[in-house]
Parts: C-alpha cells; sequence; structure tokens
C-alpha cells in the first residue's frame, strides 16, 4: 500500500517506443477516439520525451541548491502532467490556449508578507484547468482563490510541522489488520458527525462503496474496491508514516482536490516567487524569519519524490493495461 519510494525506475517501461506506442493505442481505443491508431503514432515520442524531459528536471533539481529548486521541479512536474494528458487527449495540445500555466499569483506586499497565507487564483484557460477537467473530471474551477496555507494541508507529511507550529492536527491515521482499517471514534468529534452520517459523508465524497462498523474502542472501514492514490481527496497517503491517513478539513477548500493538483499549485506559486521574488526569497531562505522556511523546505522534499510517485500510480490506476 506504500507508494514506491524509486518512481523513476518504473517509468523505464515507457521509453521503449513500441512499448508506449501500444499503450497510448489502448488509451485512445479505451476513450473510442476515431483517429487511435494514427494518433498512438503521432504521440509515441512527445509522450517519452515529455517523461525523459521531466527525469532530466528531477535529476537536476536533486543536486541544485534550494535557491532553484522550485523552478527545476516545476517544469519537471509540469512535463509529467503532459505525458499524462496525451493520455487522454490525444489532440494535446490542441490550442495555445492549454499552454499558460492556468494560475496567477498576487502582487505581494513587500511588508509582512508569508509565504503561508498567500494565495493563487486559477485562470479560466491553462495547463491547470486543463489537466484538472481531462485527467479528474474536474470543471468550474475558474476563479477560485487558494490559500497556501490549506493547500499544504493537503500534504500529510506535512502534518508534523501544522502540529508543531500551529497545534493543528489534520489527519488520522487509519491503521490495517488483514483487509480491514481502524480509525479511532474521536474523528467523528472532529467531523461534528454521529457515525451514520460520518459514513455516508464519507461514501458519498470517496465515491466508493465503505463498509463500517462502529463499536467504542474504534470504527473498522472495509473497502469493495482499491483506493485510487492519485484521485484520492479524502484518504491520502503519508510516505514517511507508510500510512493511509484521513483529512479532518472537511471544511477546506483542498479538501477533495486531488493530490496532483496541488503539488503542481504549490510549485507554481513558488516557482513565481524563486523567479520573481528575488530578494524575499533569499532573505527567507537567509534569515529563516518564520515557519515558512521550514514548511517550503520540506514540501520540497516531500514533492522531489512524491510528485513523481502520484504520476505513476495515476497512469497505472486510470490505464491498468499493460
Amino acid at each position: 500500500m506504500v507508494l514506491n519510494q524509486s518512481p523513476w525506475h518504473d517509468f523505464i517501461v515507457y521509453f521503449s517506443a513500441s512499448y508506449s506506442q501500444s499503450f497510448l493505442r489502448k488509451c485512445y481505443e479505451a476513450k473510442e477516439f476515431s483517429n487511435s491508431e494514427s494518433k498512438c503514432y503521432d504521440n509515441c515520442y512527445p509522450f517519452i520525451y515529455y517523461i525523459e524531459h521531466a527525469q532530466n528536471y528531477y535529476e537536476q533539481a536533486k543536486i541544485a541548491p534550494l535557491t532553484i529548486k522550485p523552478n527545476l521541479l516545476f517544469y519537471g512536474y509540469g512535463q509529467l502532467i503532459k505525458a499524462c494528458l496525451l493520455t487522454v487527449d490525444c489532440s494535446y495540445p490542441e490550442s495555445t490556449s492549454v499552454l499558460a500555466h492556468g494560475v496567477s499569483a498576487r502582487k505581494r506586499k513587500k511588508q509582512q508578507y508569508e509565504f503561508i497565507f498567500d494565495e493563487i487564483k486559477i485562470q479560466k484557460n491553462g495547463l491547470l484547468t486543463h489537466f484538472a477537467e481531462k485527467m479528474f473530471h474536474m470543471k468550474h474551477l475558474e476563479g477560485e482563490k487558494l490559500v497556501m496555507k490549506e493547500l499544504l494541508q493537503g500534504v500529510p507529511e506535512l502534518n508534523t510541522l501544522f502540529l508543531s507550529y500551529y497545534n493543528e492536527n489534520n489527519y488520522f491515521p487509519l491503521e490495517k489488520a488483514m483487509d480491514t482499517y481502524y480509525l479511532t471514534p474521536e474523528i467523528l468529534d472532529h467531523y461534528h458527525m454521529p457515525f451514520e452520517r460520518f459514513k455516508e459523508f464519507l461514501t458519498q465524497k470517496a465515491g466508493m462503496s465503505i463498509t463500517m462498523a462502529e463499536s467504542p474502542e474504534k470504527l473498522a472501514l472495509g473497502f469493495q474496491e482499491n483506493i485510487s492514490f492519485s484521485n484520492q481527496g479524502v484518504f491520502r497517503m503519508n510516505n514517511e508514516a507508510s500510512q493511509l491517513q484521513i483529512s479532518v478539513n472537511k471544511e477546506s477548500k483542498c479538501f477533495m482536490l486531488p493530490e496532483i493538483l496541488i503539488h503542481y499549485l504549490l510549485l507554481y506559486n513558488l516557482s513565481m516567487i524563486a523567479r520573481y521574488e528575488t530578494e524575499w526569497w533569499l532573505d527567507l531562505l537567509k534569515t529563516t524569519p518564520n515557519s515558512d522556511f521550514a514548511f517550503i523546505k520540506s514540501f520540497l522534499h516531500i514533492t522531489e519524490s512524491k510528485g513523481p510517485q502520484l504520476i505513476k500510480h495515476w497512469l497505472h490506476e486510470t490505464h491498468p493495461y499493460m
């Protein structure tokens, strides 16, 4: 159940042109594209090159100083998303409107600016809105404003920092025994729901059938199908704890956002800051005046391995053909 810690090894299979062409053909046939035969041939090498280019960015990010790491990771992550898009959109990029980032950052105040309270705004056109619709069937994101703190709360490995700095516990662990998961009944207090309402809420949000039983000591959960690591918003895998966890931030705008989108949005804003807010960025890295440094450095360390892992799992879960 733990995400593989060496994701690039699992991408090697795609570096065979014959394999990738066959893989894309099956993707397109499953979606009943009329031109699947010619499109799988046309898109075979772009698909491979996106992945190869992404790997080069990530390998450079590993040895790069923190000052430019966000840029390299953002560019690499974008290449992986474009590879994913080619599996569900055989005409990508069909127009220039999908080539922009799809997000904008607000003008920063020079005094008392804190990254954790910064926000971004989702635009009508661009890569973000395009892959959100094509990969996750999410529409109507245009104009949505998201705060960095809520996005960071969507990364379960950062929960220890939220406990340390804000005394906030954003996740409850699911302990596993055989094929059953167990939650402490305390989570019902955090959700402000009785057991039956909580069961109904989880089933609806998770989009899958969940069996649940209540006892004074624990709640037992059984999943009727495999949990999708890349699509899920409610349940997230904490790599550092090697554990499936559930968020308690049900009122957050980011509660149901797939983690793939969360990493893209955080990397976008960090790359914009590293490129255009040089004075603030270097001051932060040199003086570490507040919690921003800890959250940013920790997230960059996490996404360096988890970003490709999420993409790898999306490919495997969305297209289980090969």
